[in-house]
């Protein structure tokens, strides 16, 4: 990397400095403007967010900087078809708006682990569920885009990669603790804005530079690495020629390397986990003013998935067209010279782009662009996170927490995990960078699957039990591991060193292993529900699809615990501001904590205040308005998918 295309000239500073001053402006306004005194007003943005910055907080939460460098990278390795990861998203946000967010508002609940608590009783399961989600939370998705936001900026300001890491944590870490989900969500709008922007104006640059779209498909089919052996082995050329199939999205069921099979249905299956079940993205919809902001939430955040093929995959392809050498080299050392790993360097296709194609001010651009899918989805992972921690795994340390230690608590474990992510960056480093992106979806296919399983058959069969689900989750874990397990001892292998991992383990394709995971995990659940008691229907209404328009009043199976819980929280008194001292005063403030209790309210007034926070009617004009937007959606992804099959 030469120093000569980084960034050192005062326009591209210029351009990222006033980036970061922006977004924290907006996060500070964000804070002044929403209620983050309270449990609510700090997890869930008081409930009062219109349908826009949902989403853009939906989209901009789900590509992190991992995205950029992941699709691009998988893309000049294999073409176009990793783009029907983001495409299947498009029928899934709309399972998302209309069949899973009215049950969880019906639930009334805050995290997603608390809803499987009221729908199947006990404890077990939940904190099962809080862990299992925190663990993958830290080694996908806060380790990769961190990794990946590194590797942009070591290479555009070959700054030192722990400095540059605990720079973004810093400013990211700040406004998340301060301003809770409402900064999160318009801080998240404001990096929507900004990607989109920055990587049409590459991806413009990109066409251009290769002579438009008939250019570009026949040059990718020739980009081939000067160097194809060293010593005196010669490589294999399937190892380095573009695939034969790389314009088309459904690949061979046996040799494509994403069979249409394995897209079709194994991606649903982690789809759905990802966009229905994790906490990272229900938030963003519980947090909506009613049912027709939810939906028109998903469906925009449907839309804006489309673009990730043309501005990212798309670009990437080009890369290869352009420094074929480096994005495609095959030579182990010829790879280590250019990136620093053996494997190959396709990771670094989008950045190269970047530094080389766009002139000053706008590479500076393109930098805060990858600082705000970083920081967007770091900061939606940071606060979803603490949420979890704090409503389910603290208020079982702490049966009898007050509102206020729960909002510490809450800010304090996002500084644990800021501490755990730096800790953890040596591991991803070492972990050959070639296959990122794939690790991140193959870990998720493991332990995604039985999650999933759960959750579907918690909504839509309520014959399903508490015995079922916590062995279905408990067997499908184990199945999970000892695949995921065995993967890792062999370590990771390349076309040119495939690794010795035995065919029966490693040979059945992840997405293929994803469909069977599944289908282990319903057989289970569903054959021990059946041979124990069910569920009264009692405990039921408004938690399953067929109870969920019922008009009685729901007996929640963990009636008993809540009622002690507000009875303590009755007790504690509250203390006044008089006596406080101005660091204690200004320490409130910024917290949140300084904003006036409003007044007790009667036990009427409590019932009316959750019947509204339940209520999932619409005004009949919008939800036809949305209905029709949601149907056009899905014709639209039925479209997108055959063109490109």
């Amino acid at each position: 990397m030469d120093s000569s295309t980084k960034i050192n000239n005062s326009a591209d500073i210029l351009v990222i400095v006033i980036y970061f001053l922006v977004t924290l402006a907006v996060g500070i306004w964000a804070m002044f403007m929403s209620n983050r005194g309270t449990v609510g007003g700090f997890f869930l943005a008081g409930r009062k967010m219109v349908w826009w910055p949902i989403g853009a907080s939906l989209f901009a939460s789900n590509i992190g900087s991992g995205h950029f460098v992941g699709l691009a990278g998988t893309g000049a390795a294999a073409g176009i078809a990793i783009a029907g990861f983001e495409w299947n998203a498009l029928i899934i946000v709309f399972a998302l708006g209309w069949l899973f967010v009215p049950i969880y508002i019906r639930a009334g609940v805050v995290t997603m682990p608390e809803y499987l608590k009221k729908r199947f009783g006990g404890r077990r399961i939940q904190m099962y569920l809080s862990v299992l989600s925190l663990l993958l939370y830290i080694f996908t998705k806060i380790s990769a885009d961190m990794f990946s936001g590194a590797i942009f900026i070591q290479m555009a300001m070959g700054l030192n990669l722990y400095l540059a890491i605990i720079i973004l944590l810093a400013v990211t870490g700040l406004y998340t603790i301060t301003g809770g989900l409402a900064a999160v969500i318009y801080t998240d709008t404001l990096q929507t804005v900004i990607m989109l922007v920055g990587s049409f104006i590459l991806t413009g640059f990109a066409f251009a530079k290769v002579g438009g779209y008939k250019a570009f498909m026949e040059k990718y089919m020739n980009a081939i690495p000067g160097n194809t052996s060293y010593g005196n082995i010669t490589i294999d050329p399937k190892c380095y020629t573009p695939r034969a199939d790389s314009f088309h999205i459904f690949r061979d069921a046996i040799t494509g390397d994403l069979p249409w099979p394995g897209l079709t249905f194994g991606l649903s299956i982690l789809a759905l986990w990802y966009w229905c079940t994790d906490q990272v993205i229900v938030q963003r919809c519980l947090s909506a003013k009613n049912m027709s902001h939810v939906k028109a939430g998903c469906v925009m955040c449907g839309y804006l998935k489309l673009l990730p093929m043309f501005v990212m995959v798309m670009p990437g392809m080009i890369s290869r067209i352009l420094y074929t050498d480096m994005v495609a080299c095959v030579v182990p050392s010829e790879c280590e010279k250019y990136c620093g790993t053996k494997v190959g360097c396709s990771n670094v296709a989008y950045p190269k782009m970047v530094v080389d194609l766009m002139p000053n001010g706008l590479r500076g651009l393109m930098l805060s662009v990858m600082l705000a899918s970083l920081m967007s989805s770091l900061t939606s992972i940071f606060n979803s996170a603490s949420t979890l921690f704090t409503m389910d795994i603290y208020t079982k340390i702490r049966s009898r927490a007050s509102e206020r230690e729960l909002m510490l608590a809450g800010r304090l474990f996002i500084l644990a995990l800021i501490g755990i992510s730096i800790a953890w960056i040596p591991v991803v480093q070492s972990a050959q960078s070639g296959q990122l992106f794939d690790y991140i979806q193959s870990i998720t296919s493991y332990l995604g699957p039985p999650i999933a399983a759960v959750f579907l058959l918690a909504i839509f069969c309520k014959r399903v039990n508490e015995e079922g689900a916590f062995w279905g989750l408990f067997i499908g874990l184990v199945v999970g591991l000892s695949r995921m397990i065995a993967e890792f001892a062999y370590g990771p292998g390349s076309c040119v060193n495939p690794n010795n991992c035995p065919k029966i383990i490693c040979g059945v394709h992840y997405l293929y292993f994803a469909i069977i995971l599944f289908g282990i995990s319903t057989i289970v659940i569903l054959g021990i529900s059946l041979i124990t008691k069910p569920i009264p229907d009692v405990h039921l209404y408004g938690l399953c699809w067929s109870l969920r328009n019922s008009k009685e009043k729901r007996i929640d199976l963990d009636a008993d615990e809540r009622i002690e819980g507000l009875e303590s929280k009755d007790d504690e008194s509250e203390e006044g501001d008089e006596g406080q001292g101005f660091l204690k005063k200004a320490y409130n403030w910024f917290c949140g904590f300084d904003q006036k209790k409003g007044p007790k309210l009667s036990k009427e007034e409590q019932e009316a205040m959750e019947k509204k926070m339940t209520d999932t009617s619409e005004v009949p004009f919008w939800r036809n308005v949305v209905n029709i937007n949601g149907v056009i959606l899905l014709a639209v992804a039925v479209f997108c998918h055959a063109f490109f099959a």
